[in-house]
């Protein structure tokens, strides 16, 4: 799969207001003049995903929590595959979720509300040259006095190609998850988002969660660029 490379954020919230403006289905342009239509839909929020990006670099190796965050630290870790298994390079994740309280802590700097409702405790990564990434963050807590389980959103910018969210990340030590909970998490947009934690030599829980790129996402195949 062909990737190219994003400008910076400015740019980006504005190709958000194109996409979102549009009916399904009808393509927006990236700055290297590809579609990029949202796919998948509906997608309650899908503006958040540009408010804010980073005008540095993005790497394959960023935080959401800073060091001094409440809460159990969390490395979140994966490899995004194109549907044939291949490594995908420079494919953009989003990810946000709870603080330890279970609360979205609101963040006025960004631009749209959606952007806000998701809270300070989010971030992106650009996936390196093997199709891997890292999000260093803490283990979210559910929403309080609700019996949803613990969770991170995640969502799929493919540069050149287009965007969608993909499973959330679900913890299958969470008391919540129900055994029709597991079974149907075990296959879902963009491979299954039931992750195991394991505890590294720093006390530190590790999930993996891999991504395959478009997997039951509608509108994906037909979206892809040619090679």
């Amino acid at each position: 799969m062909r990737t190219r490379t994003l400008r910076a954020g400015e740019a980006l919230f504005m190709l958000a207001g194109m996409l979102l403006a549009a009916p399904p289905r009808v393509s927006a342009r990236d700055d290297a003049g590809l579609p990029l239509p949202v796919v998948g839909l509906p997608c309650e929020g899908c503006e958040a995903v540009f408010d804010g990006i980073p005008d540095r670099p993005l790497t394959a190796d960023e935080r959401i929590a800073g060091p001094g965050e409440p809460g159990e630290p969390l490395r979140i870790e994966g490899t995004i595959t194109d549907p044939s298994g291949r490594p995908a390079p420079g494919v953009i994740v989003y990810a946000y979720h709870t603080d330890a309280h279970g609360v979205y802590p609101r963040d006025e700097s960004r631009r749209t509300e959606s952007g806000r409702r998701h809270g300070r405790l989010h971030g992106w990564v650009r996936s390196d040259e093997a199709g891997r990434y890292v999000f260093r963050t803490i283990r979210p807590a559910s929403y309080p006095d609700r019996r949803t389980p613990a969770h991170v959103h995640m969502h799929v910018i493919e540069p050149g190609c287009c965007t969608y969210y993909i499973d959330s990340i679900h913890f299958t030590d969470d008391p919540r998850l129900s055994a029709s909970d597991r079974e149907r998490m075990k296959d879902g947009r963009g491979g299954s988002g039931l992750v195991s934690p394991v505890r590294d030599e720093n006390g530190v829980f590790v999930v993996r969660r891999d991504i395959v790129l478009g997997e039951g996402v509608p509108g994906h195949a037909i979206t892809l660029p040619e090679r």
